[in-house]
C-alpha cells in the first residue's frame, strides 16, 4: 500500500522548501523549452492535464519536453527524476488526476507568497501552459523507484545481452526481449496512479527496433536509468 501525502502537507512542503531556497540565495533562472510538438491549449488555463489520455505520440512528447523544462526549472528543489531528497515535497504523490490537477495550475501559476515573502515562484509568465502539462505529465509517470530497484537484476541481465547484440555477438530474438521488458514494465506502478510508468524497461522495449543501433540504445538507457535507482 503507497502511502500519500495530503494536499494540505504538500503546500507546507512548499513553504519550507521554498523559504529555504530562497534565503540561500540560489537563483531562479527559469527557461522555456522547445515544447514544439504539443497540440497547442489556447490561452484560458485548463483544469485538466490534456496530455495524460492523448495519443501515443503526444503523450511521448509531452514526457520528453516535461523532462527537459522539470530538469532545468524544478529538479533543483524538487530533485533529479522528481526524487525528492526530503526537503522539497515529493510530486510523484500528486495523484493523476482531475482534482490534483487544478491544485497543481493554481500552484503552478500563481505561487506561493506568505508574510510577504515569495516561497514559491509564480511561472505562468515565464514558462507557457503546454510547458506546465508537460512537467505535470513528466512527473506523474515516474516510475516508483523502490519498484525498479527491486527489478534492477533483471533488467542488468538483459541491458548485458542487449549489449551483446549490438555487438553482434549473439542471437537477436527481439520480441522475446520485448517481452520481457514489458513484463517487467507492467510491474512497476506509478506513484501517482496514473497508468503508465515510463521506466527504464518501458523506454527501452519502446526503442527496439530490429537493427543493432537500436539495441545499443535500449542498452544505454538502462545503463542510465539504473544508475539514477542504485
Amino acid at each position: 500500500m503507497t502511502l500519500r501525502t495530503p494536499r494540505h502537507a504538500l503546500a507546507a512542503a512548499f513553504a519550507v522548501m521554498a523559504g529555504t531556497a530562497f534565503a540561500a540565495g540560489l537563483p531562479l533562472g527559469i527557461t522555456e523549452v522547445d515544447n514544439a510538438g504539443l497540440p497547442d491549449v489556447g490561452e484560458d488555463w485548463l483544469a485538466e492535464n490534456p496530455y495524460r489520455a492523448a495519443d501515443h505520440d503526444v503523450w511521448t512528447r509531452a514526457i520528453e519536453v516535461g523532462e527537459s523544462a522539470y530538469t532545468q526549472n524544478c529538479a533543483r528543489c524538487h530533485g533529479l527524476g522528481a526524487i525528492s531528497g526530503g526537503l522539497a515535497p515529493d510530486l510523484r504523490m500528486l495523484e493523476a488526476s482531475d482534482y490534483d490537477d487544478e491544485w497543481f495550475a493554481e500552484r503552478f501559476q500563481h505561487g506561493m507568497t506568505q508574510d510577504g515573502i515569495t516561497k514559491m515562484p509564480a511561472f505562468a509568465d515565464v514558462l507557457s501552459q503546454k510547458t506546465a502539462w508537460a512537467i505535470r505529465t513528466y512527473v506523474e509517470t515516474r516510475p516508483d523507484d523502490q519498484a525498479v530497484m527491486t527489478e534492477s537484476p533483471a533488467l542488468k541481465e538483459l541491458r548485458d545481452e542487449l549489449a551483446l547484440w549490438a555487438k553482434g555477438e549473439g542471437t537477436p530474438d527481439e520480441p522475446a526481449m520485448k517481452a520481457k521488458l514489458d513484463e517487467i514494465a507492467a510491474r512497476i506502478p506509478t506513484l501517482s496512479s496514473a497508468p503508465i510508468a515510463d521506466s527504464v524497461a518501458y523506454r527501452a522495449s519502446e526503442q527496439l527496433d530490429g537493427t543493432p543501433a537500436s539495441y545499443a540504445v535500449a542498452a544505454e538507457t538502462l545503463t542510465v536509468g539504473l544508475s539514477v535507482h542504485n
